[in-house]
C-alpha cells in the first residue's frame, strides 16, 4: 500500500535591500492573513532585535515556539533546523516566510530550500522588494541588485507614491529588463494582495474557535472590518486567468507550454488530466516563477475528469494563455493495432512515454518511517 503523501508547506523568501520595505510588506501579509497560519524566520544581522520586535507580536499570534515567539533570527547554517521545527504537524502552519537580511544573497537561501531534504516544504518563490524612490542610488551602491532581480520570481516595486507616473514607468521597464520573466507589480506601503503569494486557508474544523485573541483580531477591533481602505483595490495589481478542459492534455505539449510560459506569469496552480498517460491519477500542479512540481493524486470514484488551472501574474495576456493551453489538449490518433489503442483513441504506450517529461517534476514519496513519525506526532 502506498503511504499517504506528506502535506507540504510553501516557503516564500522575502528579499530586498535595506529600507526597501520588506518588513512593512510582511506585516501587511500578517494583518491580512485571513486565517492562514504563517510562520516567519527573520534572517537579519544588522537590526535583528528591531526587525524581530516589529513582527513578533503578529507572528506570535499564529503559533509559538519554546521561547514564546515564532520570529527567529537565524543565519543560513541554522535554516534547516528551524524549518524542521516549523514544519512539525503540531505547528499546523500553512505558510512559512523567510525575511532575508537586507545584505543577504537571496539566491543562496533559494538554493538551500531547493536542495533541502525536508519532505514537508515546497518552494513558494523569491519575492524581491525594490524601493522605487531610491532604486537608482541603491543600484549604484549595490550593483549586485541586478543579480538579485535576475533570480526573482516576483518583484514588488514598492513606495511608488514617492515617484511620478513617468518615473514609475521608467523604473518598471528597467526592473522588468533585469528580472526577465518575473512578474513586476507596483505597491504602496508594501500592500500586495496576499492571494498573490498564497491561498487562504480554509479551516472547517473547530480548531480555531477556542484560541487566544490574535493581533489580526485586535486590529479589526481598533480599526473596524474595513481598516484597509485599499484592500479591495489590491487585486488590480495582478490578473488571474482560469482554464478548464474536459479533454485530456497532451503531456509533451503541456510541458512545452510550461517551459516557455510568458513573462509576468508568476504562479500556476490546479490539476491536470493526462488521459491515457496515467488513467489512475490526476496531477496537482504547483509552479512559481521557474519552479515546477507535479503531485500525482488518485482520481476519486465517479469524479469528473477535468483539467482545472489558475494562472496568476502581472501584465499577462489572458486570451493568449487560454489559447496556448487549448492547443495542449490531446488529439485522438489512429492506431493500426486496436489492442494498443485506449478508449479515447490515444496510443497508450506512446502516451505513457510522453509522461516522462511530467514525471521529471514529481518528487519522490517520503520514506515510510517519515510518514509513521508524522502520524505519531499528530496522534
Amino acid at each position: 500500500m502506498t503511504p499517504p503523501r506528506t502535506q507540504q508547506i510553501p516557503v516564500v523568501v522575502l528579499a530586498g535591500f535595506l529600507g526597501s520595505g520588506k518588513t512593512t510588506l510582511l506585516n501587511h501579509l500578517l494583518r491580512n492573513r485571513a486565517g492562514t497560519r504563517i510562520g516567519v524566520i527573520v534572517n537579519d544581522f544588522g537590526a535583528i532585535e528591531i526587525d524581530a520586535m516589529t513582527v513578533a507580536g503578529q507572528v506570535g499570534s499564529t503559533v509559538s515556539l519554546g521561547n514564546g515567539c515564532l520570529c527567529c533570527a537565524v543565519d543560513a547554517s541554522e535554516l534547516d533546523t528551524f524549518l524542521e521545527t516549523l514544519t512539525r504537524p503540531s505547528a499546523r502552519l500553512d505558510l512559512i516566510v523567510i525575511e532575508a537580511s537586507g545584505l543577504a544573497e537571496p539566491q543562496e537561501l533559494v538554493r538551500m530550500l531547493l536542495a533541502s531534504e525536508n519532505p514537508h516544504i515546497l518552494y513558494g518563490g523569491l519575492v524581491e522588494v525594490v524601493d522605487a524612490a531610491e532604486f537608482d542610488g541603491v543600484r549604484e551602491r549595490h550593483p549586485e541588485i541586478d543579480r538579485h532581480l535576475a533570480v526573482a520570481d516576483l518583484v514588488v516595486l514598492n513606495k511608488t507614491d514617492r515617484v511620478g507616473e513617468a518615473e514609475q514607468e521608467r523604473l518598471r521597464r528597467t526592473v522588468a529588463e533585469l528580472s526577465g520573466p518575473a512578474a513586476v507589480i507596483s505597491a504602496v506601503h508594501g500592500r500586495v494582495d496576499p492571494e498573490l503569494l498564497f491561498d487562504p486557508a480554509l479551516r472547517p474544523d473547530g480548531g480555531e474557535k477556542t484560541r487566544q485573541l490574535t493581533f489580526e483580531d485586535l486590529l479589526r477591533e481598533e480599526e473596524g472590518d474595513g481598516h484597509d481602505d485599499h484592500a479591495e483595490h489590491l487585486h488590480a495589481a495582478y490578473e488571474s486567468v482560469d482554464f478548464t478542459s474536459d479533454v485530456p492534455l497532451d503531456p509533451r505539449r503541456f510541458i512545452a507550454f510550461l517551459d516557455s510560459r510568458p513573462e509576468g506569469l508568476y504562479r500556476i496552480k490546479g490539476f491536470a488530466d493526462f488521459g491515457a498517460g496515467d488513467r489512475d491519477n490526476r496531477y496537482a500542479l504547483h509552479a512559481v516563477g521557474r519552479f515546477l512540481r507535479f503531485v500525482p493524486q488518485p482520481w476519486a470514484r465517479g469524479e469528473q475528469r477535468l483539467t482545472q488551472l489558475v494562472m496568476i501574474g502581472a501584465g499577462i495576456d489572458a486570451e493568449a494563455l487560454r489559447n496556448g493551453l487549448t492547443a495542449c489538449r490531446a488529439e485522438p490518433t489512429e492506431s493500426l493495432d486496436p489492442a494498443r489503442t485506449s478508449a479515447d483513441g490515444l496510443d497508450t504506450p506512446d502516451a505513457e512515454r510522453a509522461m516522462w517529461g511530467v514525471l521529471r517534476y514529481v518528487q519522490q514519496e517520503p520514506e515510510p518511517e517519515d510518514v509513521r513519525e508524522e502520524a505519531a506526532a499528530e496522534a
